[in-house]
């Protein structure tokens, strides 16, 4: 991969040959939004001003965790504002993952009953919540405030339906954490579309193209299949990468570890079963991208509506492709996975590990 002329690194990360996959390297180009370079000053910035992480945790680890890279490799085409907005969101997101797996990891299961309590509440009502006393509250609700300020009123409601699911998945997974019970295969991948925000990701394609699309454009068999695909790879090959880290950690959700549990395979059997899965995504997106790109064209029929959909359409499956190789660069960019450089594998450095919580 030729190196971008504002990475963060100045060539391409070396990649494992057990997390290597040639085709998103040569078949699925990498590009970055030209308002990448901004959009790290002011996501470090707006972490620092909402407290979501220490300021010393921001200094040492923000950068380097990429959380902007990820987003900026994906919604290409997206105004300023709303990129900046999304990638604020995502980074709160990250913040968010880790103060559930500290909750868990130190037996907090109050805090995290009364942080979901007021997400759920602070996601229907986001101004009130601007100046929660928890910072992972405050920052969620100027977070949401901000993209509900882009596209229609029930762009916003499906929105919120969406991740209301998500925290009641993540209520699951504190459950079988604390428990100790790892879900069986289907069980874990139905749990994983929500843990992972699959329909969130896909619903941020939109104020990303200027264009709410209606349920008739979503719900179409072609371009559902699309966005599935490319969210399901992102999924796979996140437990792929973050196996060896989950496994020190004591996890229960991971692909990987369920096919070891429930289907009595060896790591590397587990492993290789991932691969195969992660391959099996990318061949059928490219099958599905092209029918999602015919019904784009039907969508013309001669009227500006149409126009516009066909238009919104061909922008959220062409950012659908830039997923695969947004999300498997940062897989080998960002600190978040290097778990053999930490001190404590079981404990991330960029976590605020004995307050998290706390507040």
């Amino acid at each position: 991969m030729p190196a971008l002329p504002h990475s963060a690194t100045p060539t391409a990360p070396a990649v494992p040959p057990s997390l290597a996959l040639p085709v998103i390297e040569t078949a699925f180009p990498r590009q970055l939004h030209p308002y990448w370079p901004r959009l790290q000053v002011n996501t470090r910035t707006w972490l620092l001003e909402k407290r979501l992480m220490p300021a010393d945790k921001v200094a040492e680890y923000a950068d380097g965790l990429c959380y902007t890279d990820l987003m900026a490799g994906y919604y290409l085409g997206a105004p300023d504002a709303v990129l900046q907005a999304i990638a604020d969101y995502s980074a709160w997101f990250f913040v968010w993952d880790d103060r559930h797996d500290r909750d868990i990891v130190h037996g907090r299961p109050a805090a995290w009953r009364r942080l979901r309590l007021a997400l759920h509440t602070a996601l229907e009502a986001p101004r009130a919540h601007l100046h929660h006393h928890d910072p992972l509250v405050a920052g969620f609700a100027d977070s949401v405030l901000r993209l509900f300020s882009f596209l229609p009123q029930t762009w916003n409601a499906r929105f919120a339906r969406h991740f209301h699911a998500v925290i009641e998945a993540y209520d699951r997974e504190f459950r079988n954490r604390t428990e100790g019970i790892v879900p069986g295969v289907e069980e874990y991948l139905a749990l994983r579309r929500l843990t992972f925000a699959h329909w969130i990701w896909t619903d941020l394609l939109e104020p990303s193209a200027g264009c709410e699309l209606p349920d008739a454009v979503r719900k179409n068999p072609a371009y559902r299949r699309a966005a599935l695909l490319s969210q399901e790879f992102a999924a796979w090959y996140n437990d792929l990468c973050s196996l060896p880290k989950e496994i020190a950690g004591d996890e229960v959700h991971n692909l990987g570890i369920s096919l070891i549990v429930h289907r009595g395979m060896t790591l590397e059997e587990a492993v290789e079963e991932l691969r195969r899965r992660i391959g099996e995504c990318v061949t059928e997106f490219v099958v599905a991208e092209r029918e999602a790109l015919r019904f784009a064209d039907g969508l013309e029929d001669g009227t500006v509506r149409g126009k516009e959909l066909a238009v919104a359409v061909r922008s959220c499956v062409t950012n659908m492709r830039n997923w695969f190789s947004s999300v498997y660069w940062f897989h080998h960019e960002s600190g978040r996975y290097r778990v053999d450089s930490w001190d404590d594998r079981s404990t991330p450095p960029y976590v605020d590990n004995e307050t998290a919580g706390e507040k």
